[in-house]
């Protein structure tokens, strides 16, 4: 068994510039790769279905793990967080905490971070626009969580989409999360927990093809080099198109080894490096059918949804459209244990992120699909390097006081991050020559191809464009340094207080120089804010717990570190962080036999009131007002020994209590009225979301399985008139073993190739849900 290791590090990550190969083919790095890891195939009988592997360092050896009744291993779920900040088991733990585990990630065929989250109601994705990048843009109870992604307990800062080939399980923490990451949104992070070498020898494999040119291969091999000291490596390689879309699709690549010494010595050191890179073309999505209540076009009123077209509609430009991103992590992360009782932890982490990218964004804001039929071809650009280095320390164990127990971590930690933001040009520009704005009337080469038609538009018009990079870089660089404390009190058996408190001290500067047009821009933001959670437990049972919690989050202006939508201006640098409280009641009960299903409900108020809006002098201030109230249940583990289950149900009633004040006069003579959209409610927050992904193992060798997922209607700006409808989609899965070295897994995505909106946000466009696909992959031991 190893021993627990807490996750609690720090982030550094880093890209390069590298030219960008065709998305429809491997690169010569990739091919090779894919060639490599292939091979295996050639050998009948040396290979066998992946099992999931334990994390090294990680509190996962408290996995329960039972046989069924056909004498396969099954994970019940994880008993702890793999975070010492976690001071009590999850049941004992009051918050609202979902793992997703690596069980569950390869049963439902899961490729990607956000295809992980699926599986998790209360997560939204969020479409990316001009100050929101492409990557992982998400919403955690209705709060925009973009910057709240950890890894291994840290802040992994760059907009990136991240992959799921070195992971070994997510967790999502619902509620104020700034207690245990500093700053923060009020609605959750999430928490990867990457793959660390074992003291155990394996050698797995998986070799996968499917349709839309699906193909992906991934490795993950551990070996014991002498007594004390372990080699892991994984490798992945991944090509495919996006089912239903036109064009759109990429591939990628990436390598994690890790070097783990002092495997059973009271001193250990884990060095490990990441590395991935991709090219694609991204997704642009399909405008919504803009309301119109007044005026020449009120005839044409749309009511707000998506228009009506070809789900393969693409309105990019295949020979424009590109996203290029590459990171690299690398860490050491030092262990000793002083006794059974008390370690001191240390992790340096350091890295670059990066990606560039133009995709076109089909602007529905210039009127001209209602008017005219057509659609602007807006370019939205970036270029980005964020580089971040980060160091924390921690100190954690346990003690008695007077007969009463206390479980505990301090520590401290420091981090810094530097961004370079700019931006591509054009030669000549993306307006319609025509009319010298982005007005369409036409559409077509006289226009240049920036204006095409809404029905049918063609992604392979020609490029009539020279692109060169701006000379402009924007420049945040971001400062923290925190210390924090948690404690776990317990009483007596049946009763625990847990307490936890955080000093964040943030600062942010923001440069741009002077152009020919705009003068320098500078702007800088000093914080420091505290932040607190506490929660009283109630055991009734062993097994059972009921909880009260209460806990904040911080906000302060340039959260984002430059790279996102909370980035810092001139308008917002002297404001104070937004901050947000919640009050949470709930329980956690692990039934039937060995407690191998966990059920736990919990509902709970969320406010921000400190919000940032505009003032009646036009200003912008803290003074504007949030409001969400919710409720929430899920269940995780085996129904039977055969029988098992993943999922649960989340009802969200946000509002926007006071969203400060309008100007309904003029610029001249202004007139500061309360805004019309006091009282609407949170856009990206479906009110209801369900999802449940369950297995049956008809008997030994034979597993079936599927999962649904609804997700209630999405508003797409605080307006509350353009929106994306409720969806349900349905995913299956059948595997197959064929003897210890080689089994068989088939997953079908979106089974009823239901036409859906994913991904809003944006007050453009909503983006597509991907259509009916499928995959076959051999999962191989050798």
């Amino acid at each position: 068994m190893t021993k627990n290791n807490p996750q609690a590090g720090s982030t550094f990550i880093k890209s390069k510039k590298h030219a960008r190969p065709s998305a429809s083919t491997l690169s010569a790095p990739a091919i090779a790769v894919l060639a490599t890891l292939a091979m295996p195939l050639a050998y009948a009988g040396g290979v066998a279905d992946e099992a999931p592997e334990l994390q090294e360092g990680s509190k996962l050896p408290q996995v329960r793990v039972n046989a069924n009744a056909n004498g396969d291993r099954a994970i019940q779920g994880p008993t702890r967080s793999s975070s010492d900040k976690f001071t009590a088991p999850l049941l004992d733990t009051p918050k609202s905490v979902t793992v997703v585990t690596s069980e569950t990630i390869s049963q439902t065929g899961a490729v990607s971070l956000t295809d992980a989250l699926r599986t998790v109601p209360g997560i939204t994705i969020g479409a990316s626009e001009g100050g929101n990048p492409v990557g992982d843009n998400l919403f955690i109870r209705g709060y925009n969580a973009q910057t709240d992604t950890y890894i291994d307990g840290i802040r992994d800062s760059g907009s990136q989409s991240r992959e799921i080939f070195a992971i070994e399980q997510v967790e999502v923490v619902k509620g104020p999360n700034s207690a245990l990451g500093g700053r923060s949104s009020a609605g959750g992070g999430i928490n990867i927990v990457t793959k660390t070498a074992r003291d155990t020898n394996f050698s797995n494999a998986t070799v996968g093809l499917g349709t839309d040119k699906y193909a992906r291969v991934t490795t993950d091999i551990n070996r014991v080099i002498g007594a004390n000291t372990a080699f892991r490596l994984n490798t992945m390689v991944h090509n495919a198109d996006v089912a239903g879309r036109d064009v759109v699709g990429g591939e990628r690549w990436g390598i994690a080894p890790t070097v783990t010494f002092g495997l059973n010595g009271p001193t250990r050191a884990i060095l490990s490096y990441y590395h991935m890179k991709s090219s694609e073309i991204p997704d642009t999505g399909i405008p919504f059918n803009n309301p119109v209540t007044s005026g020449a076009d009120v005839s044409k009123n749309g009511g707000g949804t998506p228009f009506t077209v070809d789900r393969e509609a693409f309105y990019g430009l295949k020979n424009r459209d590109f996203r290029d991103t590459q990171t690299d992590v690398a860490t050491v992360d030092l262990r000793h244990e002083f006794s059974p009782s008390l370690a001191v932890r240390n992790v340096t982490r350091w890295g670059k992120t990066g990606q560039d990218y133009i995709y076109t964004q089909p602007d529905d804001s210039k009127g001209n699909t209602v008017r005219y039929g057509t659609v602007w071809r807006r370019a939205n650009t970036r270029v980005v390097d964020t580089k971040t280095l980060a160091n924390a320390t921690s100190l954690n164990g346990e003690f008695l006081s007077a007969g009463i127990k206390h479980s505990f971590n301090v520590g401290v930690e420091f981090s810094r991050e530097d961004t370079d933001r700019g931006s591509f040009i054009f030669t000549p520009g993306t307006n319609n020559p025509l009319t010298g704005t982005s007005t369409c009337p036409t559409a077509g080469a006289a226009t240049l191809y920036n204006c095409t038609t809404l029905v049918n538009p063609n992604p392979y018009d020609p490029w009539l464009y020279t692109r060169t990079q701006s000379p402009t870089l924007t420049t945040v660089e971001t400062r923290t340094r925190a210390v924090y404390g948690f404690d776990t009190i317990e009483f007596s058996p049946q009763w625990l207080v847990n307490l936890g408190a955080r000093w964040d001290d943030f600062s942010s500067t923001l440069f741009t120089p002077a152009t020919a047009t705009a003068g320098t821009v500078r702007a800088r933001v000093e914080s420091k804010f505290d932040t607190y959670q506490a929660g009283l437990v109630y055991k009734p049972k062993a097994n059972g717990s009921i909880y009260l919690s209460w806990a904040t989050s911080a906000t302060p202006p340039g959260n984002d570190g430059g790279d996102g939508l909370d980035a810092l201006t001139v308008q917002i640098q002297n404001l104070q962080p937004q901050k947000s409280r919640n009050v949470e009641l709930g329980t956690k009960w692990e039934v039937l036999p060995g407690g191998r299903l966990s059920l736990s409900a919990a509902i709970f108020k969320s406010d921000m009131d400190n919000a940032r809006v505009t003032a009646p002098d036009g200003t912008t201030e803290n003074v504007g007002r949030k409001e969400l109230k919710g409720a929430e249940f899920g269940l995780s583990g085996k129904l039977t020994n055969a029988w098992t289950v993943f999922g649960g149900y989340t009802y969200l009633d946000g509002i926007i209590a006071d969203n400060g004040f309008t100007n309904t006069g003029t610029a001249a003579a202004p007139r500061w009225t309360p805004s019309p959209f006091n009282g609407n409610a949170f856009p990206t927050t479906p009110k209801h979301s369900a999802s449940l992904w369950t297995t049956y193992a008809v008997n030994k060798s034979f597993t079936i399985g599927g999962g649904a997922n609804y997700v209630d209607r999405q508003f797409a700006n605080v307006n509350n008139n353009k929106y994306s409808p409720a969806y349900t989609r349905f995913d299956a899965m059948a595997s197959y073993t064929l003897n210890q070295s080689v089994s068989f897994q088939l997953n079908i995505q979106n089974l009823t190739d239901k036409f859906y909106f994913d991904r809003v946000s944006s007050p453009h466009y909503a983006g597509v849900g991907a259509g009916r696909s499928a995959s076959l992959m051999a999962n191989l031991k050798f």
